[in-house]
């Protein structure tokens, strides 16, 4: 498995990782992206790709 991570100097708030992965991103209180799980499910990393190349800021890492 997979871990996913936000890099929170990088991170804008849009949301679009929540919205594309949300069992594996959500956002925090102040709309920042976090993620909620400790390694990426096989069945989420379809998902999780999607969220890594639609982040603007390319804030979200997914090292394989």
């Amino acid at each position: 498995m997979a871990r996913a991570t936000i890099d929170g100097s990088r991170c804008q708030g849009h949301g679009r990782c929540a919205l594309i992965a949300p069992d594996v991103f959500d956002v925090d209180d102040l709309g920042m992206g976090r993620v909620v799980v400790d390694e990426v499910p096989d069945g989420e990393l379809p998902d999780v790709r999607a969220a890594v190349l639609s982040c603007p800021e390319s804030a979200i890492a997914l090292p394989e």
